[in-house]
């Protein structure tokens, strides 16, 4: 499809930056663990998948990406296949290089009175802490950017095949649906490549996470639907209803 109209070339940035922005930053603060039950203020919740019992424990990282699965319905549906391949394409290009200018800047020799500029903040290395926060693990970056390019994958072709199917209607079906399949195959080659292979982790140990994971997520999918519906409601009335409808006429045939 050609993007030859002010209103859609402005449309397709905006969501590509988005797009790109929210998986560029999920990458970087998925180092953190957090534990939703303390954020959320309530008990624990020991739940026991293959064997392993434990709580919910999450990257950071998790928050952001069904956001980012969101956009890529939305870019889909105005969009087509072909502009979510480009933005998917772009951003696991924008994140290699991200990661390599990390690394490049971590082996940049420091100055010697910034490594002590943090102790009184109870960072006595600031070298290392910079190299640890930043400095992620090659089976993580590999298994991140493999999950995510399968993901969307999944993601782009079962959002058009329901599409077929249910035309127009039923946005929730299409959209939700093919973010809970294709964050379920997400959760999965992430751990798996990177704690499996990467860190020779208990089979059983990366399913249980795996499960805890996506359970989360697919809370949130369903959770985040009715944002889907706002997108849409905003963007028709940015395009308005004849552009919009041809927009999304092309995207399905393309």
């Amino acid at each position: 499809m050609k993007i030859n109209n002010s209103k859609v070339q402005r449309l397709f940035i905006i969501l590509g930056g988005f797009f790109i922005a929210n998986a560029l930053i999920a990458e970087f603060i998925g180092v953190k663990i957090f534990s939703l039950e303390a954020s959320l203020g309530i008990s624990a919740l020991d739940i026991t998948f293959f064997g392993q019992t434990g709580s919910f424990d999450l990257t950071a990282g998790v928050v952001l990406w069904p956001v980012v699965f969101v956009m890529t319905d939305i870019i889909n549906e105005y969009f087509g296949k072909r502009g979510v391949q480009f933005l998917s394409y772009l951003t696991v290009g924008l994140i290699a290089y991200a990661f390599a200018m990390v690394y490049w800047s971590i082996n940049l020799s420091p100055s010697s009175w910034w490594i002590e500029s943090g102790a009184e903040n109870g960072v006595p290395d600031m070298q290392s802490a910079f190299q640890k926060i930043f400095g992620q693990g090659l089976w993580i970056i590999v298994g991140s950017l493999v999950a995510f390019l399968i993901g969307q994958i999944v993601d782009v072709t079962v959002f058009q095949r329901l599409k077929k199917i249910t035309g127009e209607k039923r946005i929730w079906l299409r959209a939700t649906g093919s973010t809970l399949i294709s964050q379920f195959i997400d959760s999965f080659v992430v751990l798996f490549i990177a704690f499996y292979i990467g860190a020779g982790w208990d089979l059983f140990t990366v399913l249980a996470i795996g499960m805890r994971n996506y359970i989360y997520k697919f809370v949130i999918a369903i959770a985040m639907t009715p944002v889907i519906y706002l997108g849409h409601f905003f963007i028709d009335q940015y395009l308005g209803k004849d552009l919009s409808d041809r927009l999304k006429s092309e995207a399905s045939s393309a």
